[in-house]
């Protein structure tokens, strides 16, 4: 009897399983979900309110000579970073005249003192606002003025990018401090000379006693793609939000976590460091990402989990091949932004390595993961309650106005199932907009009123995405990225992917151009080649006419030696949007798709002219 019972068990489940593929990944994912909304709940019903600081101290006490920290040849334990975060608290309360609630701008690159810092600041109720250390001048300016701080800290290697704007932050009666024994500049202080005096003894809680869960933990600036950074103000809640999800992607306290993205960006700042605290992990810092040095810092470090974002798999798949490729420990790789093409090369290559692709942005109220591992997409919503906790949908947008398409009664429309449309998430109390420091009109613009119902509130992706018959969602492209053509929309992410799958393309970054005589844009790609790979004019067009419909397909391209990046590996449209097609003005090669000859012709300035004229038909 027994037997039989087994039996039609293991049939049921097997049953179970083909009916419903990514059945016990669901279970994992909402098993781990409901483990981190326990664990949230319990914090927040805390008196006082358990904080992150709260969770490495704990850490502190329970593992205290664990490594915590690892960067070059250094190993820092949880006490040792205690004791030194100990002496810069001690030492700022003494010199900068800092209390609870206060902001303090740093301008730091990847090492321990980043993080030492911030709990420093922690530790007495301060803020940190995380300057990208690469910008300079007007948007330095921009960035500092707009999180309020009274105080700015600053490596010393940064000390001349400090100086180019000083005589405006001794304008507005700013303390700036440089991260060295000794400074001679007016209106800079040293720092470390300073920390090496103070005491290591523990800072009193009650300095940080009126920090609640809406508190303002850090300020994190948005890549300023598409204009100025904005802040993003993360509240102690939302740190715990995203600092929980290494813990939803399966990272244990066991995990050793390689972190080469910016401390100043939120994956690497929130997610990796926040995570490793959240884990109690371990955490290899790398100065800056390096595709040549990334294997052998994995093998050196033991890592077994690793960030990415952007095209820095991209990267790591372009390195030469080598006997070693699958010779590491890494398990998990936390991220966003993979193609499906580098997704599968990366996983040939260099291993079974469980990719977590996710979707989520700093300032936004919702993200999604890909549990199931179904590659190109960022979430499966077939059983998943995440609709019923943090309500999302997906709704029908107009491109020309960049408004979503409302009904007769002024609501929005959710698109149909293969149809795309912008995610909008709807705010509550349970998900909360910040909104951005100091900048009430760019958060109003994040807001959509009224969506499906009279005063509901809903957060503004500025993303476009689809849902296929599986019900998984995958991310199409950015609003305003998205071009029409011919009354047609044109997906850049597409026309990308399709680009790099030919034999000779490297990379492609695919945008829309005006052109005299034509309404909409029309799509323009520039690209950079393999190595020792020529551009093939016939080839191409024939790849694109295959692959593509007549309206998607690049009408110019241009060949440059590397695409222009963010420092979180964001392709930059807006200056290449600008210079268009210009033969006279853009010294690259350019290449016109002409019907023709069936193939892509050089861009002479007789042919650009021709086109202005509407001699040549685009």
């Amino acid at each position: 009897m027994m037997f039989w019972f087994i039996v039609s068990a293991i049939i049921l489940l097997f049953a179970l399983r083909l009916r419903y593929p990514y059945l016990i990944a669901e279970a994992k994912y909402m098993r781990r979900i409901a483990i981190a909304m326990y664990r949230t709940t319990k914090y927040l019903k805390s008196k006082p309110f358990y904080t992150l600081l709260d969770r490495f101290l704990d850490s502190v006490r329970k593992n205290p000579h664990k490594a915590f920290i690892r960067f070059q040849d250094e190993t820092y334990s949880y006490a040792q970073t205690d004791k030194q975060s100990n002496k810069i608290a001690r030492s700022l309360l003494k010199h900068a005249d800092l209390h609870e609630g206060d902001t303090v701008a740093l301008l730091l690159g990847n090492e321990p003192m980043f993080l030492w810092m911030w709990l420093a600041l922690a530790k007495i109720g301060c803020s940190a606002a995380l300057l990208n250390h690469n910008i300079r001048s007007k948007s330095f300016l921009h960035c500092f003025t707009c999180c309020g701080a009274t105080v700015l800290i600053a490596g010393a290697e940064l000390q001349d990018a400090v100086e180019e704007v000083l005589p405006a932050l001794r304008e507005q009666g700013i303390s700036v401090y440089i991260l060295t024994d000794h400074v001679t500049t007016e209106g800079l202080e040293s720092l470390t000379d300073k920390i090496a005096q103070a005491s290591d003894e523990p800072i009193p809680a009650d300095l940080r006693a009126n920090i609640t869960l809406s508190s303002p933990a850090v300020y994190i600036y948005t890549s300023g793609t598409t204009g100025l950074p904005k802040a993003a103000v993360i509240a102690q809640l939302r740190l715990w939000a995203m600092a929980n999800f290494p813990s939803i992607c399966g990272v244990t306290s066991d995990d050793v976590v390689y972190v080469c993205l910016p401390l100043y960006h939120s994956a690497g700042f929130a997610i990796g460091f926040g995570g490793a605290i959240e884990r109690g992990a371990t955490v290899v810092v790398k100065s800056k990402f390096s595709s040549s040095q990334f294997w052998d810092d994995c093998r050196k470090y033991n890592v077994t989990v690793i960030q990415y974002i952007g095209e820095t798999m991209r990267y790591l798949c372009n390195t030469p091949k080598r006997v070693s490729d699958q010779v590491h420990n890494v398990r998990m790789a936390i991220g966003n932004g993979i193609r499906p093409e580098v997704w599968r090369t990366f996983i040939r290559r260099f291993g079974n390595v469980d990719i977590k692709e996710f979707y989520g942005a700093t300032e936004g109220t919702l993200g999604f993961l890909n549990y199931a591992g179904k590659i190109g997409a960022v979430v499966n919503v077939v059983v998943t309650l995440l609709p019923k906790i943090y309500p999302y949908a997906l709704v029908k947008f107009d491109q020309e106005q960049e408004e979503p398409v409302r009904n007769a009664e002024g609501f929005c429309i959710e698109v149909a199932q293969g149809e795309t449309g912008l995610l909008v998430s709807k705010i509550t109390q349970k998900a909360r907009f910040a909104g951005y420091a100091r900048d009430p009109k760019q958060t109003e613009k994040k807001k959509l009123y009224n969506v499906f119902e009279k005063g509901d509130v809903y957060f503004n992706s500025g993303d476009l995405f689809r849902t296929d018959h599986e019900n998984f969602i995958y991310f199409q492209d950015r609003v305003g990225d998205t071009f029409r053509w011919k009354g047609e929309n044109v997906s850049t992410n597409e026309v990308s992917d399709i680009l790099t799958m030919a034999a000779s393309i490297e990379e492609a970054n695919v945008y829309g151009v005006t052109v005299q005589g034509y309404e909409g844009r029309t799509g323009m790609a520039t690209i950079t080649l393999k190595k020792d790979h020529q551009f093939e004019p016939d080839a191409i067009f024939s790849h694109m006419t295959t692959y593509l419909p007549s309206y998607a397909r690049p009408r110019f391209i241009r060949i440059q030696d590397c695409l222009a990046v963010t420092c979180t590996f964001k392709q930059l449209k807006g200056k290449l949007v600008e210079e268009g097609f210009n033969p006279a003005v853009i010294t690259d090669p350019l290449f016109v798709l002409d019907e023709t000859v069936k193939s892509y012709s050089p861009l002479t300035r007789d042919t650009y002219q021709s086109i202005l004229d509407g001699h040549f038909r685009l």
